[in-house]
């Protein structure tokens, strides 16, 4: 049964998502063009990048019928846009990289709000909700560095971004469930205050650091 706290759930706008699809596939084009994919590797990998997240969320967890992000051609058409903008731009990106930085911020806290939501919504107990959250953030790019035979980022010291989800996707159990807030400004104020300290861990490159040094390379003969 749903969580009676989300009787009035709260939906990301359609531009939204979209803006996010393509901003997560202009990654992928830019990694794929400096590995030397060709056009049919950039625009597989934009796809399972930009909609990632919402593939292993709707058809891994949830499993409700088909995945919204298939379901609606916006959310391929936007991927798409998005590898041909990072292909074309390439470095050039760069320029860009405060406003990229931004959208990514305010992405991160949404898409964790809102898979929070989908998994309570559909039943699911709150711990199952919250790792929901946090693959419906970090997924694509998860899917990225998997795919291209990378270590994924997220399990490397760095930056805080996958504990940034987890703290709002918790957050956004605490509002809703806990101090019975309505989702809507649930998802609101955890999308405030995931976008200020994400841009406060870039701002001040607060990192985090690995639990034991890694191992030495053994002296060449």
């Amino acid at each position: 049964m749903p969580h009676p706290s989300l009787t009035n759930p709260f939906f990301l706008p359609i531009w939204f998502e979209l803006a996010a699809v393509i901003l997560l596939s202009m990654t992928a084009g830019i990694v794929a063009m400096k590995r030397g994919y060709d056009v049919v590797g950039v625009a597989a990998l934009a796809l399972l990048v930009g909609l990632g997240g919402g593939l292993i969320r709707d058809g891994i967890f949830i499993q409700q019928g088909p995945p919204g992000v298939v379901t609606n051609p916006l959310y391929i058409q936007g991927a798409l846009l998005g590898a041909a903008v990072g292909a074309l731009l390439g470095d050039r990106v760069e320029r860009f990289r405060r406003v990229i930085a931004a959208v990514d911020a305010l992405a991160l806290g949404a898409y964790a709000a809102f898979g929070v939501q989908r998994a309570l919504g559909s039943g699911l107990p709150i711990p199952a909700a919250i790792l929901i959250g946090v693959v419906t953030a970090v997924g694509g790019g998860l899917l990225r560095d998997v795919i291209t035979n990378e270590e994924p980022l997220v399990f490397r010291p760095g930056q805080f971004y996958a504990l940034v989800a987890l703290a709002a996707s918790t957050l956004f159990v605490v509002l809703t469930v806990e101090l019975a807030i309505r989702p809507t400004w649930s998802a609101g104020i955890v999308i405030v205050l995931t976008f200020v300290f994400r841009v406060l861990t870039i701002v001040f490159n607060w990192k985090t650091a690995p639990l034991a040094p890694p191992p030495q390379a053994p002296p060449s003969i």
